[in-house]
């Protein structure tokens, strides 16, 4: 079969190389950036003079390779197009580092106000293995001298000391034992948790500084940028940039009493007293005891650029690390023919057996077992941190129309007495495999992933 798949790329490479057409399919390739996955439009952009409705420039797809044009899909999973989750990483990355010294619309006097980085954890929903680390050298994963027998008649303990690739990180010491309802509903009710959260945050800084929520509103503003990440055990905790402004946002700095200090302290006591119910199963949610909380410096190990790269990375990642899927599962999907681990597999089955419940229709947990009951957004910031992801885009498509009009590609007009009419379809997705290596070759990304159906 490998060697069937190989032959049928090989034969594929020779065909798309050979077509007459091979030029301008490569540059509109190029033009995606090497998306593993790109969407096909067929249609077209027509211009013309409103004063007079003379045409002035027609697009067609008709004369395009296949009669479609290709463009990026536009998806943050790296596992889904490491081309086009670059992109995200990177606007990503430059978003976060502007809320921290500025640039683009940001001033850069928002680097001298005080900001910490704060990651908030999952609790335990029971012993998994672990990879330990002390002085740079790795520690047994549960050593125990007198470990106790679970009820499954396990012993809680294990001695290995796991490699960085071991697959059995995650994996549950006692599968019996471990807690994979409490697991998938932490998933879902953590949007919720993180909302309780910066509301119990602001309270407790206004409280602080003797004033009430509305009063400090007037005088500081508390903006955040913050991702979701998966751990190996297939729950999610959060990392989060928080800056105290005043209170025109980051353009005016807050005042003195407003203290690096005191927002740590306040932030540690809103991780401490914030919960979420599950009313339907009389359960509580509140997040895990490790709580990290730093201050971010312009200089030395937790630099902005530091801060900024690790949330940008977590921005194109989500559950692939726990073993699952990067699609949705159909109710009526075999789990037991899922090529998925068994943590993953008995995580998917509790969300399937969950959302059942008439009183947990609102959590979707069937629509989102592929996350493992996770259906918040990974990446989000509050209004006045820093730019947006659609002002970034825009100014890229700005740019690429007017490399379009330099080269010649569109005519040079004043946009206000101009009328565009498009009509577009879609017509399909993707890349054959031939494609897929031509493609990574253009762009010079990976070829892992080229037909897997990924």
């Amino acid at each position: 079969m490998p060697h069937l798949a190989h032959s049928h790329a090989v034969a594929g490479v020779i065909d798309r190389l050979n077509q007459p057409d091979y030029d301008r399919w490569a540059n509109q390739i190029k033009r995606t950036g090497g998306c593993r996955q790109p969407i096909h439009l067929r249609g077209k952009v027509e211009h013309f003079d409103q004063a007079t409705g003379h045409l002035l420039h027609r697009y067609s797809t008709t004369t395009e390779p296949n009669g479609v044009l290709r463009v990026p899909c536009k998806t943050r999973r790296a596992s889904r197009c490491p081309a086009c989750a670059e992109v995200y990483r990177a606007d990503t990355y430059q978003l976060v580092r502007a809320g921290l010294v500025g640039g683009k619309g940001v001033p850069e006097t928002v680097a001298a106000h005080p900001c910490l980085f704060v990651t908030l954890t999952a609790p335990s929903f029971g012993a998994v293995h672990v990879r330990k680390e002390k002085n740079g050298k790795v520690l047994p994963c549960h050593a125990r001298r007198d470990a106790e027998t679970c009820p499954h008649e396990r012993v809680m303990s294990c001695t290995d000391r796991h490699s960085a690739d071991d697959p059995q990180l995650g994996e549950p010491l006692c599968p019996e034992c471990y807690d994979y309802d409490g697991s998938v509903l932490f998933n879902a009710i953590s949007p919720e948790l993180w909302r309780r959260f910066t509301l119990a945050l602001r309270r407790r800084f206004a409280r602080l500084n003797g004033l009430t929520v509305k009063a400090l509103r007037g005088l500081v503003s508390i903006a955040f940028a913050k991702v979701a990440e998966y751990q190996r055990r297939g729950v999610v905790h959060f990392h989060a940039v928080i800056r105290l402004d005043g209170p025109d946002g980051p353009s005016s700095p807050p005042p003195a009493w407003a203290t690096a200090d005191a927002l740590a302290e306040a932030t540690q006591h809103a991780a401490a007293v914030v919960t979420a119910e599950i009313k339907p199963l009389g359960r509580t949610f509140r997040w895990g005891t490790q709580l990290d909380v730093r201050r971010i410096t312009m200089n030395g190990d937790l630099s902005e650029q530091a801060v900024a790269a690790y949330i940008a990375k977590y921005a194109t990642k989500a559950a692939e690390c726990v073993g699952t899927l990067d699609r949705r599962i159909q109710p009526l999907d075999n789990l037991d023919t899922l090529p998925v681990r068994q943590h993953a597999r008995m995580l998917i089955a509790a969300c399937m057996r969950l959302g059942e419940h008439p009183g947990l229709v609102d959590l979707r947990l069937i629509h989102w077992a592929h996350m493992l009951g996770f259906r918040g957004h990974f990446s989000t910031k509050s209004r006045h941190y820093s730019t947006t992801l659609g002002e970034l885009r825009a100014a890229r498509e700005e740019h690429m129309r007017d490399e379009e009009i330099t080269t010649g590609r569109l005519p040079l007009f004043d946009e206000d007495t101009v009328l565009v009419i498009a009509h577009w379809e879609y017509a399909g997705q993707g890349l054959s495999i031939g494609e897929q290596v031509i493609a990574a070759t253009i762009s010079g990304t990976s070829l892992s992933g080229v037909g897997d159906g990924r």
